[in-house]
Formats: structure tokens, C-alpha cells, sequence
């Protein structure tokens, strides 16, 4: 790796057999019949003063040479196209593999380029994780399952065969909702019980929840007892389950209540959590669906601080103790301030490490409570209002 004084430039090697790359006889531009020999699979820095020989090294030596050996293992239908690339004035190099060079200085300042993403290694990395990733749930720390219908139903008869059993296929999880008109669908679908957040109730005409409530809500499709004899009636009823579940299914014991969950996505059988079949694009930084909700793809959060609000707590607040509101002033905002301290009786003259932390509080974050401020325009009346807070206030 080589670093100049512009920039950090990045040469990524390997090849078997080797643990080292070794170099003998280097004599690219001011390079004066050098021999040297770097570890493979480390982080190996090149530094000099300018001129010295590094950029030669790096570039027009050990990268050149490497990218030159790639080229000639294309075909010669596929040189023809890209053209030969000249050999370095070198002797040979040894341990050398294709390389990728990068230079920092001819890239984009943009927080969202990376070495990964500039080398396009990162659009592999995600299709690989997506095609060849395990999930587990972060509920469990269990692997996420997914089955067909027909290893669903070799799952029930393995695990309740002699027991009964309701089959049901959830229709809503977790949302509010009187949902009226679904309990008018589910019955003229023919089926006669639902199961309302974890009781099993019959389905009635204008059957309606608290619409202000969360609800889970199962159809049951069958109730039955697994035995071999059934087999037909257990595969039709998961069959009709995963269609009216979407591709989910809920087997609950009769005896004990245990609820099992079976899907054909990805889910978590001990609580039911379900994830998206993975995609390229939840491994993206640069992507909605896999940036981080709270720095958002860029790594970093911007928080306003109290140190950045108070940063000499030696001054007073009319002396410019809090920095974006800067020295007293006859304005509205120090008016609503100077009510507050009189509250907790201190004054805006007050330094700010002699406050009382509820104050410090208070100024920060803001008071529900309304207090009560001399009107500047009219003397004699004083309004009633909340003060929000600095940090409030600064954003």
C-alpha cells in the first residue's frame, strides 16, 4: 500500500503459495535496482518523502505487473479488444495476483463511497450474503425456518400424531381495527369460527372489535385429530391455511393451548416472527430497506450536546453562557429564560456552573408547565407560555 500526501492509495494482493510478495530488481522511473520483499495478507504501508519512489513502487511496479498477468490470461480474441499492457522495467515479482489499486485523491468526497463500493466488490458481497446468508431471529437468537406445504404436513404428523389440533391462518397481527367487513368475508367464506387475541370465538352477523384496540386475528380452518386415516384432510386444510394466511400457519394443541408456527417464508417457530425473503438491497448502506433507521447509511450522528450549548459554564447566561443565543438581549426568548430562573430563584447573571441541574434541565429540554412573561409590547400584561427548550430551539 502505498500513501502519498494527497491521498491514501490502496493496493489489495494475493496468491497462493506464497507469504510474501517479493520484488527483485525494480527499476520503474527514479526506482534504482530496488529489491524488496512485503507480507501478504497485512496492512503494509509505503511511506518516503515526495519523490522518493513510493507511487513507483506501488503503481508502476507491483500493480502494473499484476494487472498485466491478469490480461494475458484472457484469450486472445478478448486481448484483441483490450490491447497488451507493457511489462515493468523489473526482473520478476514473485507471490503476485490481480490486483485493484485505488487512489483517494480521484474519488468522491461523498460519505456513501467506500473502498467496497468504488471497487464494485460490495455489489458481490451483497448478492452473496442474500443468496447464501442464515437468518436468526433477534427475538430467540433460534435460525429463521422455512418449509413447504408438504414438509409442513410431515412436521404435524411428527410432532401431534394422536393429538388434537385447530389449524388456523392468521389474518391480522398486531393492528387496530373493528374490522366488520373481514368477519362479513371470512363467513361468507364459509367458515364458522375465528380466533381473537388467543379466544376462540364463533363468527356472528355485525361482529365487530374495539376499533381502538390491537388485535391478532386467526381464522380456524379445521379442527381435527392427526392420524394417518386423516392424511388428505391434514393436507388440505394446510393447504387451504397457507392460502388464506398468505403463506403462514398457526397450529394450536387443543390440550395445552401451545401455539406452533409454520410458514413458507422465513419465520421464527417459536414466536411467529416473519422476515422478508433476503434481497441484495437489505445489505445496502445505500438502500432504505438496509440503512441504518438512525445514522442512515452515513455511520454518524449529529446529536446537539449540552457541551455545545454551554461551553464555558464559567459565564453567565447574560453574558453569552448559552452560545446560540449569544449576550442578553431585549428579545422574547430571554424574556421567557428570566421568568424560569425566578422561578428556581436564581438570575440570568447567574453563572451557569452555579445552576441547580433541574435548571440546567429545564433550559435544555424545556417545561411542560406555562410560565408566566412580562408582554415586551404591552406593559402591564403578562402571557402564559411554554418554553421548549435551547435544544429544541437550535434545531
Amino acid at each position: 500500500m502505498g500513501v502519498e500526501e494527497k491521498g491514501i492509495d490502496v493496493l489489495l494482493e494475493g496468491a497462493f503459495g506464497y507469504d510474501h510478495i517479493q520484488v527483485f530488481g525494480a527499476r520503474e522511473h527514479n526506482l534504482k535496482n530496488i529489491d524488496v520483499t512485503i507480507p501478504r495478507n497485512q496492512l503494509v504501508v509505503v511511506t518516503g518523502i515526495s519523490g522518493s519512489g513510493k507511487s513507483s513502487l506501488a503503481f508502476d511496479t507491483i500493480y502494473a505487473e499484476g494487472q498485466r498477468r491478469y490480461m494475458e490470461s484472457f484469450s486472445a480474441y478478448a486481448r484483441s479488444f483490450i490491447g497488451n499492457l507493457e511489462r515493468p522495467d523489473v526482473d520478476k515479482i514473485n507471490g503476485l495476483s490481480p490486483v485493484i489499486s485505488i487512489e483517494q485523491k480521484t474519488t468522491s468526497r461523498n460519505p456513501r463511497s467506500t473502498v467496497g463500493t468504488v471497487t464494485e466488490v460490495y455489489d458481490f458481497m451483497r448478492l452473496l450474503f442474500a443468496r447464501t446468508g442464515e437468518a436468526y431471529s433477534y427475538l430467540t437468537g433460534k435460525k429463521m425456518v422455512k418449509q413447504t406445504e408438504d414438509q409442513i404436513v410431515e412436521q404435524i404428523f411428527k410432532q401431534f400424531s394422536g393429538h388434537k389440533i385447530f389449524i388456523l391462518a392468521p389474518v391480522v397481527k398486531g393492528r387496530k381495527g373493528h374490522y366488520r367487513e373481514l368477519f362479513i368475508q371470512i363467513r361468507k367464506s364459509g367458515y364458522a369460527k375465528v380466533r381473537i387475541d388467543g379466544e376462540i370465538q364463533d363468527v356472528v352477523p355485525k361482529m365487530q372489535v374495539d376499533r381502538y384496540k390491537v388485535h391478532d386475528i386467526e381464522v380456524v380452518i379445521d379442527r381435527l385429530t392427526v392420524s394417518h386415516d386423516e392424511r388428505y384432510r391434514v393436507t388440505e386444510t394446510v393447504k387451504t391455511a397457507m392460502k388464506e394466511g398468505k403463506g403462514v400457519i398457526m397450529v394450536v394443541e387443543y390440550e395445552t393451548g401451545q401455539i406452533h408456527h409454520f410458514s413458507k417464508f422465513l419465520m421464527d417457530p417459536q414466536t411467529g416472527l416473519s422476515y422478508d425473503e433476503p434481497a441484495p438491497n437489505l445489505f445496502s448502506f445505500n438502500s432504505p430497506y438496509g440503512a441504518c433507521p438512525v445514522c442512515h447509511g452515513l455511520g454518524e450522528v449529529e446529536e446537539i450536546t449540552r457541551e455545545s450549548i454551554m461551553p464555558d459554564e464559567d459565564l453567565s447566561i447574560s453574558r453569552g453562557g448559552i452560545a446560540p443565543l449569544g449576550e442578553y438581549r431585549d428579545i422574547w426568548i430571554f424574556k421567557k429564560i428570566e421568568a424560569i430562573l425566578k422561578q428556581y430563584q436564581v438570575s440570568l447573571t447567574t453563572r451557569i456552573r452555579d445552576l441547580p441541574e433541574e435548571v440546567i434541565d429545564v433550559l435544555l429540554y424545556g417545561k411542560d408547565q406555562p410560565v408566566s412573561v412580562k408582554s415586551i409590547k404591552y406593559p402591564g400584561t403578562d402571557w402564559h407560555t411554554r418554553f421548549e427548550g435551547i435544544i429544541h430551539f437550535a434545531r
